[in-house]
């Protein structure tokens, strides 16, 4: 706070430090800062300036990426005017009418930050940084009126995913992020190094990636598609990793690894699997399906192929690449279940293993 302003004896312990260089009009006036004061501050040569509509930087110069961030929450998920806008007029504090009456309580209300910010926040090597950003995406209700203005773009949603906290402030899921980055995107590179960046790192998992794209409409863009694909073979290799360590952490049996399976006499292919353990009949395939046109056709195959092996007396165990990296003390335990169960059970056909 700039010491040349006096505000009320409020305390200003529960703010952060950009918090208190950053503020609304609602804010301050909380603080007993009279409109008066407020706009003579913000005169040229003066010790404040605006930063958005409704949003004051308490210092001169320009205002940094973080103020930046704030300043487009607050604009963003300021209470609205009472009696204007209706349903829309509730906007930020649908849900929370304590959040629209007590700005010091949740100054933000339900906005958060998307797109490419919120990838910098999560310190995406391909995202641009968040100094050289002309705007910063923050995520509302779609009924709140509001324009996006100066640095504060405003994507609209009908249901608002729950945020995540980063360095103090309400972010996006990456998926959410991720869609809501690609949407403004044009350059197929930045698109195809986002997605490759969210899968590879474990950012997030392939399906939900491209189930957000889906929603979005993204998927009739060329250059979207192609990224995708490189996106489900990234999180194909993502899972065939985790799987090897599984494997090997929790001490299972040693498969073999990547292996097609057909009858024998030069018989019909029955499908590949991830892993296999001849001596049991047990077989492991990954569940790398994500949410696209094709995914219903693949899931038939998936099914057709595991019943055609079942009826052979092959144990077919589908895991996912979310519980393999979030559980994978649990997916070891129904590996092993599989094959502690095999063990008891009749023999099954004999089947040629061949290397895919």
């Amino acid at each position: 706070m700039n010491h040349n302003t006096p505000l009320s004896p409020r305390p200003l312990s529960h703010l952060s430090a950009v918090q208190r260089r950053v503020m609304s009009v609602a804010q301050l006036r909380a603080h007993g800062v009279p409109p008066a004061r407020i706009a003579s501050q913000c005169l040229p040569g003066g010790p404040w300036q605006l930063l958005l509509p409704g949003v004051y930087v308490l210092h001169p110069g320009p205002p940094t990426s973080e103020e930046r961030l704030h300043g487009a929450l607050l604009y963003a998920g300021r209470p609205p005017v009472p009696g204007q806008g209706g349903r829309g007029g509730r906007g930020g504090a649908q849900g929370r009418p304590g959040a629209a009456r007590n700005p010091a309580a949740n100054p933000y209300g339900e906005a958060m930050i998307t797109g490419l910010a919120a990838l910098a926040l999560r310190r995406f090597s391909t995202a641009p940084p968040l100094l050289s950003l002309d705007r910063i995406d923050v995520l509302v209700p779609r009924t709140r009126r509001l324009r996006s203005t100066g640095c504060a773009r405003l994507v609209r949603a009908h249901a608002l995913p729950r945020p995540e906290e980063i360095t103090g402030l309400p972010v996006a899921p990456v998926h959410r992020a991720l869609a809501d980055a690609v949407a403004q995107l044009a350059d197929a590179h930045a698109v195809r190094g986002l997605l490759t960046e969210a899968v590879r790192d474990g950012h997030c998992e392939p399906a939900a990636v491209v189930k957000e794209l889906t929603r979005a409409r993204l998927l009739a863009r060329p250059h979207v598609v192609d990224a995708v694909d490189l996106l489900l073979a990234e999180g194909r290799a993502a899972a065939e990793d985790r799987l090897y360590e599984v494997v090997r952490a929790y001490a299972l049996p040693e498969p073999v690894w990547n292996v097609d399976l057909r009858l024998p006499g030069g018989g019909p292919h029955l499908g590949g699997v991830d892993a296999y353990w001849p001596e049991l009949a047990v077989a492991v395939e990954l569940d790398t399906r994500a949410s696209r046109r094709d995914a219903d056709a693949l899931w038939s195959q998936y099914a057709r192929k595991r019943e055609q092996l079942e009826r052979l007396g092959i144990t077919v165990v589908h895991l996912t690449p979310k519980k393999l990296r979030d559980y994978p003390e649990q997916q070891a335990t129904v590996v092993r279940t599989a094959l502690m169960a095999a063990a008891d059970q009749d023999p099954a056909a004999y089947v040629v293993v061949l290397p895919r």
